[in-house]
């Protein structure tokens, strides 16, 4: 009763307890009745005046000193008698002795003569200003205000080192980790030059050296002393690691696994492949893939950007260039129409952090410029600390894949003409890309993943195609425009001819070059590293424009697989070295491991003559391979 409370933004006055009922009256007039768990429940209540009660955590007052709980204990019943007069407190009971009557002392008077008590009792340093000190600490922390503070400080080892000091300790243990030759001289002598460069000379005051030998022992710890070697990190990520991502593209991690399947690179030897690919933390969706030889440097991340940022729906030629990648290969997932339709609507994002492994991708000058112009967040992390589970997505990804486009490579070999099913069973680069594309629309985005599990529903694993339209409903990643995806690829300067724009041993035309043909200047062209088909010049305008390799229908017509495995065969007639992997004639497409056959020349060797099929289809007549062994020796290709 008469009590001032704070509820709802306002001050209120208690007039009135009835029957669980308070009554409640503001200073302008107006007048509350609500129930009283409602009132002491709400948001921001308090009384005005009275501190909150304070309860000690169990395992802070357990770990302290069996002395310092004690003289806690003893002065809280005095703390309790100088402000009510009653050792216990109100309602305790008891007579009030007469120095500590709070009708005929104030409370100053009160605390003085709890100090002349003390002392009398041979407690030390306890004077007047040191018992209102302890009254204030116990009105705002509870019995924990009681305790010397000397028993609350954490025995870790650091005295009191400066904390630059202690920053600069650790940094030099972290520069000399499994360096077996260190000592702890050398990490002292490390310290103390960072803090120089730091801080300059003598603005940090060092300790002596046997602190800093102590400071050092504590900081690296028993289990990695200096000089120890460096240990593998074996187990989960940690807790105190980056937080998961709650968003579609708030963590975008970069990783590389090896396919267990070889390609024909464009000189006609066999070429290791690995696949590098962005994968969204949150749903599981492959924002972006590329496959590219094994021993190749690592992955441009602004070609990654290009891939995962425009949507593949407003990327130049787009549709034209699907259709006749489509129409290369027998046995698709999806009709043409299906996969347009999954190509329009594939995940597409700027990630606010870009998490990778410096050893698998690359950053540019001009990369950091653009990331810092979108926004995005980099993180450096290695294979064995935070991107540990994003490598293990990828090496599943890429343990998935290889089975299929394996079975890919045997439907290619099968639908030669005249083939007898006995040759490698291989396909190029970029038909492997191509599957790639398909394989993760139609089958990773649709597969249920167990990392997907929400806690709410722990049963349900959705797929990352579902679980990238859930979160839709919380937040629309952004994207980039059309014009930006040639912008983020490498640049070179080429020269402009009548037959257009020659690169990498290709030619690329339109018909927007033709007024600008015979300028005697170099050109910005970029080009994407991986995918060949399609170049971008910047012209007087400005903007990119896109030039189409003028081959290309060669390269992904169903006939010319044909002509490319003829010229494959040509080839390894002159080369002993290198290998192709592939399945061998009685691998189907659910083999669990690929097996490597013999050595190219072996593999691919021309058939001898009257064993090759004839003019008309029939077997014999060994004329047409002698006729291209013979072209190919005269280099008339």
């Amino acid at each position: 009763m008469g009590a001032r409370v704070a509820f709802e933004g306002r001050i209120w006055q208690v007039s009135a307890l009835v029957g669980g009922q308070v009554y409640l009256a503001a200073d302008d007039g107006a007048t509350e009745c609500l129930p009283a768990s409602h009132v002491l429940a709400a948001d921001g209540f308090k009384v005005v005046g009275q501190a909150v009660p304070q309860i000690p955590a169990a395992e802070a007052w357990a770990s302290l000193p069996l002395a310092a709980r004690e003289r806690a204990m003893a002065w809280l019943g005095h703390i309790r008698e100088v402000e009510t007069g009653l050792p216990g407190g109100p309602g305790s009971g008891g007579e009030v002795r007469d120095e500590y009557d709070p009708q005929r002392f104030t409370l100053a008077e009160r605390e003085h003569a709890k100090a002349r008590e003390l002392t009398a009792l041979g407690w030390t340093k306890a004077s007047g200003p040191t018992v209102k000190r302890m009254r204030l600490a116990y009105r705002r922390q509870g019995v924990l205000g009681l305790v010397d503070k000397r028993s609350l400080r954490s025995r870790s080892g650091r005295g009191r080192a400066d904390e630059r000091v202690v920053a600069a300790v650790l940094a030099a243990l972290r520069l000399r980790r499994g360096h077996q030759s260190t000592t702890v001289r050398q990490i002292i002598d490390l310290a103390e030059q960072i803090v120089v460069n730091r801080h300059g000379l003598g603005q940090v005051k060092l300790p002596s050296e046997a602190l800093m030998y102590r400071l050092v022992k504590a900081l690296s710890g028993p289990a990695g002393p200096p000089g120890a070697p460096a240990r593998a990190a074996t187990g989960q990520s940690r807790a105190d690691g980056a937080p998961p991502g709650l968003r579609p593209a708030e963590r975008v991690h970069v990783a590389t696994a090896e396919l267990g399947m070889q390609v024909v690179d464009e000189d006609g030897h066999a070429a290791a492949v690995s696949v590098t690919a962005a994968v969204d933390e949150a749903t599981g969706c492959v924002l972006a893939a590329v496959a590219h030889r094994r021993q190749a440097v690592p992955v441009q991340l602004s070609v990654l950007l290009a891939e995962m940022a425009v949507p593949r729906s407003v990327r130049p030629g787009w549709r034209e260039m699907l259709c006749r990648a489509h129409e290369s290969l027998p046995g698709r997932l999806m009709s043409l129409e299906a996969r347009i339709e999954a190509t329009a609507v594939r995940p597409a994002a700027i990630p606010e952090t870009l998490a990778f492994d410096p050893a698998t991708a690359a950053t540019t000058s001009r990369f950091l410029s653009v990331h810092e112009s979108l926004g995005v967040s980099l993180e450096a992390v290695s294979a064995r600390k935070g991107g540990r589970a994003a490598a293990e997505t990828v090496q599943v990804l890429a343990g998935l894949f290889t089975r299929h486009a394996c079975a890919a490579a045997l439907a290619a070999r099968s639908a030669r003409p005249g083939e007898d099913g006995t040759g490698p069973a291989v396909l190029s680069l970029l038909h492997l890309q191509d599957v790639l594309d398909e394989w993760i629309s139609a089958v990773w985005h649709t597969r249920p993943q167990e990392a997907l599990r929400h806690p709410l529903m722990p049963r349900a694993a959705p797929s990352p195609d579902e679980m990238w339209e859930v979160l839709l409903g919380a937040a629309v990643p952004l994207t980039l425009a059309g014009q930006h995806y040639g912008e983020l690829f490498p640049a070179h300067r080429c020269a402009l001819t009548e037959s257009g724009i020659r690169l990498g041993g290709r030619r690329y035309d339109d018909a927007c070059l033709d007024e600008h043909r015979r300028r005697d200047q170099r050109w910005e062209v970029h080009h994407h590293p991986y995918d060949v088909r399609q170049v971008y010049i910047r012209l007087p305008d400005g903007l990119l424009h896109p030039l189409p390799w003028t081959d290309q229908a060669h390269a992904q017509r169903p006939f010319d697989t044909t002509v490319h495995h003829r010229i494959t065969q040509v080839l390894a007639g002159r080369t002993s070295g290198g290998t192709i992997s592939g399945p061998g004639p009685d691998t189907g497409a659910g083999a669990q491991a690929v097996r490597p056959t013999s050595r190219v020349a072996d593999a691919m060797a021309v058939p001898e003559p009257g064993s090759g099929p004839a003019a008309d289809g029939t077997a014999g007549g060994g004329q047409e391979f002698g006729l291209w062994d013979a072209q190919a020796e005269a280099g008339q290709w």
